[in-house]
């Protein structure tokens, strides 16, 4: 079995912690079993391990995202990112012919989708094993997870079924997003929610893919992906198919695409520096920078404080914060990269607006390293502050460690690679501060000599 999971989203909901780069199943906030913290995301790959289903995984995500799963999931999973931004359909088709092609997977094997967040428990991945046993015995081409209602929702769509053949129920119909009372209607009726999870063989779905691509290798699919349709997969796969069938779950499960909805599994009122006093009454606060946050007094509300912005929500309002945030175009304040971290702490732009100044603080974890890389618009100084380890500056290496200061100017090319955690400062100082300002180069550190650029 390949469960591919899709991690996108555009960080909206849960601001000010997830941006458009920091979307939120990376955020660090849920419980674990040893009394940590871990995001949706290694939340899910973690109790696909313990389930037994014995499956591989492949995310399907953004390009900007490959970083952060990297840092969180390192080599366990294997990873196919998009060229562009599409929709669930070319981003399923494109894993899919990953498997195909590049990890040599025939057409009978059987592929789960399923979302990298959801909050649930292990009876979920037992009503995946159901579904692959259903696909295993040919019950239907296509087989979901129909999750049962817990109230009425205008959020989700519903999956109608129609009769009962073993463990699964043959579909009658989908219902994509009812006003209320439709919504009521259907749930008397026996309907479940579409909860986004498909098993399918392979050879299903590149079949119906081969109606728009025909390649002889993943790269020359992966140049043609503006050919696929941008459509969903719902539309384009489910409500075509003429076998379907839904296998329902029975346990826990919430979305956390809400701070309220969130708020009910952190297992604390509080996170990080906060205090807040004995008379504050279904108050939740979520601190991430380094200064405190004291709550006086308050009631049901959520407060959210992060390198992006601030929010104090009433909790009964929380989901309402999009469109506000959406008005906002900063740049990301905060980002996790395969290498470590980094978050801006101040920003100025001088009175002739023809110079800019951006300071950032940088970590660097040990064994890791940011790439060989020239700027074209930007000078930069950095000060290191804890660790030790090597930097490279037009080929030049030197050991750096806490109290060292470089200046790096523009054109020059540069890299740093921590044998322990480096942490280091680093101000920019131009007349474009933009994160694509950076060209990368090849550079070998086991033997210190640059090769050719990329």
């Amino acid at each position: 079995m390949q469960l591919i999971l899709l991690s996108g989203g555009s960080g909206k909901r849960l601001w000010p912690l997830s941006n458009d780069s920091y979307s939120k199943q990376f955020l660090r906030l849920l419980p674990t079993p040893d009394g940590n913290r871990e995001s949706m995301l290694q939340r899910v790959v973690r109790q696909i391990g313990e389930s037994g289903l014995g499956a591989e995984i492949t995310v399907a995500t953004g390009e900007g995202q490959r970083d952060a799963i990297s840092s969180q999931l390192g080599d366990s999973v294997n990873v196919v990112t998009e060229p562009e931004r599409r929709d669930t359909f070319p981003a399923i088709a494109l894993a899919c012919l990953y498997l195909e092609k590049e990890k040599g997977c025939t057409r009978d094997e059987i592929i789960v989708i399923m979302p990298s967040d959801p909050y649930t428990d292990e009876n979920y991945f037992r009503t995946i094993g159901q579904m692959a046993d259903a696909v295993e015995h040919g019950v239907a081409d296509l087989v979901l997870m129909g999750i049962e209602p817990t109230y009425v929702s205008t959020k989700y769509g519903y999956i109608i079924p129609q009769s009962t053949q073993e463990a699964a129920y043959m579909v009658e119909c989908f219902t994509e997003k009812p006003n209320t009372e439709r919504a009521r209607e259907l749930i008397n009726g026996g309907a479940l929610w579409n909860g986004g999870v498909f098993a399918f063989r392979l050879g299903y779905l590149t079949d119906i893919v081969r109606k728009y691509v025909q390649a002889g290798s993943f790269q020359e699919v992966r140049n043609r992906y503006g050919e696929l349709p941008k459509i969903s997969f719902d539309y384009e796969v489910a409500e075509k198919a003429q076998s379907v069938a839904v296998v329902p779950f029975h346990g826990v499960w919430k979305d956390l695409g809400t701070w309220d909805v969130l708020s009910e599994v952190l297992g604390s009122r509080t996170i990080g520096n906060v205090s807040l006093d004995e008379n504050s009454r279904d108050t939740h606060v979520v601190n991430s920078l380094d200064i405190p946050c004291v709550c006086v007094g308050t009631a049901n509300l959520i407060v959210a404080a992060g390198s992006d912005g601030i929010l104090v929500a009433n909790k009964n309002s929380s989901e309402r914060i999009k469109p506000l945030v959406s008005q906002l175009n900063d740049r990301p304040m905060y980002e996790e990269r395969r290498w470590g971290t980094y978050k801006v702490v101040d920003r100025h732009e001088a009175s002739d607006k023809q110079c800019q100044s951006l300071t950032k603080h940088l970590c660097i974890k040990a064994g890791k390293n940011i790439s060989y890389q020239v700027h074209a618009h930007r000078d930069e100084v950095w000060t290191f502050v804890d660790g030790i380890g090597k930097l490279v500056i037009d080929g030049k290496i030197t050991d750096v460690k806490s109290g060292d200061v470089v200046y790096i100017r523009k054109g020059q090319k540069h890299a740093a690679k921590a044998i322990t955690d480096l942490h280091f400062v680093e101000v920019q100082m131009g007349d474009r501060l933009i994160e694509e300002d950076i060209e990368r180069f090849e550079w070998d550190w086991s033997t210190f000599e640059p090769n050719s650029a990329k």
